[in-house]
């Protein structure tokens, strides 16, 4: 073998030797920068995962938020009164909820006649000492209260007009009001005296049996 041969394939060797560790060196940046993209998209996608629990319990909160229960309010034409007469003479309440969606009342409507300064005395309890009433109004639907008038001191005599409150959850508190009906303007006889006035009822019937004045 000549000496110019011998250089020949040393070169040659040594060309193969230097592609081998460029394309070494190669692999392994690519490598690595794969295990960076991996490791990125996990982040990313762990990321997202958070966000979309956090944005379901937001959800959730919002929805009970509007499941609450309003509180119902008095007004001329969501409140009326009738007079029952007989042995089991009363003056029904009639509460309507107008509205599309459920609300509470408590305890007992506070009625001023004739605009007494003071409202009422409840039957069942004291403004003191309430028994707690709560009861839920369903949209579109009625609530009652009753007056017994059985004997000639409860019936006493025509009112002109009643002021309207209702209570809250307190025995002090007031949720909303005041709302007045104007007797002589609806042409209504309502006739009260010492009575007392029950708690709030889903039912007439349930009214009637705690004034008294039940069959």
């Amino acid at each position: 073998m000549t000496a110019r041969r011998s250089r020949h394939r040393s070169a040659a060797y040594a060309a193969l030797a230097l592609g081998l560790a460029g394309s070494l060196a190669l692999t392994g940046c690519n490598s690595h920068s794969s295990k960076k993209s991996k490791k990125s998209s996990s982040s990313s996608s762990k990321s997202k995962k958070r966000k979309i629990i956090g944005g379901g319990a937001a959800g959730a909160g919002a929805g009970a938020a509007s499941r609450r229960v309003p509180d119902c309010y008095p007004s001329t034409y969501k409140v009326t009164f009738s007079q029952q007469t007989g042995p089991k003479s009363h003056v029904a309440v009639k509460f309507k909820n107008s509205t599309s969606r459920d609300c509470k009342l408590y305890n007992a409507p506070l009625l001023r006649f004739n605009n007494a300064k003071d409202p009422l005395p409840l039957l069942q309890g004291t403004p003191g000492h309430l028994d707690g009433t709560r009861i839920t109004v369903p949209a579109h639907g009625y609530a009652y209260a009753v007056i017994p008038t059985n004997t000639a001191a409860t019936k006493g005599t025509d009112q002109k007009s009643v002021t309207i409150d209702f209570m809250g959850i307190s025995a002090s508190s007031v949720t909303h009001g005041p709302a007045t009906v104007n007797f002589a303007e609806k042409r209504l006889h309502i006739s009260v005296g010492k009575s007392k006035v029950t708690n709030w009822s889903s039912s007439i019937h349930g009214a009637q049996l705690a004034g008294g004045v039940g069959k």
